[in-house]
């Protein structure tokens, strides 16, 4: 038997130890991405069908290469986060962890292309 206060119940964070945690980050991605993605859009816009001349110059300044580096990071780490739980929902066994792995492999050497990328082109 086991004598747990309320407060120890609802503290606690599930069988898995991370569901609650793992949902606000989901959450807070989610509340960053609502503004990222128009700012990345307008700044984005703004440099689509320029030369390529006017496109290194355009990313030299810090706001666009900023947010663009923003998005990126963070829509792909909502990605990943996103990708975990179906895969947690619907795969089991070994197939259940490959997934996993390779969606945070492609997460994160995403985001490692992409940065090395958008530093070129702003450097």
């Amino acid at each position: 038997m086991r004598y747990l206060t309320d407060r120890k119940r609802a503290a606690g964070l599930g069988s898995s130890k991370s569901g609650t945690e793992h949902f606000w980050h989901m959450q807070i991605s989610s509340v960053a991405l609502l503004f990222l993605v128009p700012a990345f859009i307008f700044t984005f816009g703004s440099a689509l069908g320029r030369r390529y001349e006017d496109v290194l110059d355009y990313y030299s300044h810090p706001f666009p290469a900023v947010v663009a580096a923003l998005t990126l990071i963070v829509g792909l780490i909502h990605f990943k986060n996103g990708a975990q739980v179906m895969i947690e929902d619907y795969a089991h066994g070994i197939t259940r962890k490959a997934l996993i792995i390779a969606a945070t492999c492609f997460s994160y050497c995403s985001i490692a292309i992409g940065l090395f990328a958008l530093v070129k082109l702003a450097l």
